[in-house]
Order: C-alpha cells, then structure tokens, then sequence
C-alpha cells in the first residue's frame, strides 16, 4: 500500500520560506538558501538521500499555489523533470493554460480525492506531498504516513511555518537521521497516521 510521505526543507527556527516573498522569489528575500544542499556539490549523502527520495515515488500531491509559482520551471514535465512523475493538483479550477502533454491532474473535489488518485496512480510506490497549506491538511486528516524534513542551519526570524497545527499535538517517531554539514536529514512516522481527525480534508478547495 502507498505510503504519503511530506518532504520539506525548513530554516533551524522553523521556516519553510523567508520573509517578503515574490512572484521572482516565491521562497522570499534569501529563501533558496534552504535548497543549497540539494544542488551544490559535496557531501555523497545528500545526493543519496535526494536518490532513494525520488526513487520511492510513484506520484505527488500539491496545491494550486505551489503550481501557479513553479509551473513556469517545471514545464509539462513537472517538478521530477524526465522521471514525469503525475501530479496531482488540488484546486477549486483547473487552470485556462496548462502545458500540453503535461504531467498535471487538477483535483477539485478535496485532498481525500487527490491522495486517492495519487496512490492508484503510484502503484504502490510512495506519495509525496509539497507545500504547506495541502500537506497541513492532509496531516490534520492523518493522511500523511511520514515526515521528511531537512533542517537547514539559517535563522529566517520570519516567513511560511513548516508546521501550523492549531494547537493540535501530532505524535512522530524518529526512523533515521543523517547529519550532513550544512544540513541534517530527518526521517518520522506520524503515528496513528489513519487516525480521525478535528480537521476535515474533503472540500478544502485550492492550497498550496
């Protein structure tokens, strides 16, 4: 069965985006900073643990935001470039200009729906998940089996929170960590991950 793993790079206080965000820089002033490891050269384990990410997928969930902002990047391939990887967009509409043969699938019924079309489409790969408002709705719903993040050493002091729960306590456990200089690696289940929830997924419209 297809696990929906959350994969975000946040700032040491807790951003996942700096202050000031643009239409050029949607990750605001310095934000990319919090992508550096993925693309510079040096350690082999970043670039592993990039490889066994990629390679455990089989589809990705997103909201409409995050679309708007990296379509123009991303192309008909999307965000896993040749591996055109389907991504599914949660959203109230779908797009008037949308790249032909692309790898775009536009949910307009919720996140439950979107996951679901997700995990048929993986095949028993893994989902994952990127940006915040979708992937706080999916963990509010206990749809989000596992959390990878990498905790980047920059203090923003403002920005998008990784993690906006209302006061809701979301237990994890640790699966793996690997501390990389410039970076540290984590891995962890959300326990009771199928578990009900106070925050409804179904209906929740476009997000992030």
């Amino acid at each position: 069965m297809s696990s929906v793993v959350w994969d975000m790079s946040m700032s040491l206080d807790g951003f996942v985006a700096a202050t000031d965000p643009t239409y050029d820089e949607p990750l605001g002033r310095g934000g990319e900073r919090l992508h550096q490891w993925a693309f510079a050269d040096g350690d082999e384990r970043n670039r592993d643990v990039l490889a066994r990410g990629l390679a455990s997928l089989g589809a990705i969930v997103t909201g409409r935001v995050t679309y708007d902002q990296s379509v123009r990047w991303w192309g008909p391939d999307g965000p896993t470039g040749q591996a055109r990887l389907p991504l599914f967009v949660v959203t109230h509409t779908k797009p008037d200009d949308v790249p032909a043969d692309s790898v775009y699938t536009f949910v307009t019924d919720g996140v439950e729906s979107a996951v679901a079309q997700a995990k048929a489409a993986a095949g028993g790969s893994s989902v994952g998940v990127m940006g915040t408002v979708v992937a706080r709705q999916l963990l509010g719903a206990g749809l989000i089996d596992q959390v990878s993040v990498h905790i980047v050493p920059v203090l923003f002091g403002g920005g998008t929170p990784l993690y906006d729960l209302a006061g809701q306590h979301v237990e994890l456990e640790p699966v793996e960590v690997t501390e990389v200089a410039g970076v540290t690696h984590m891995r962890l289940n959300v326990k009771g991950a199928e578990a009900s929830s106070s925050i409804s997924a179904t209906g929740t419209g476009a997000a992030a």
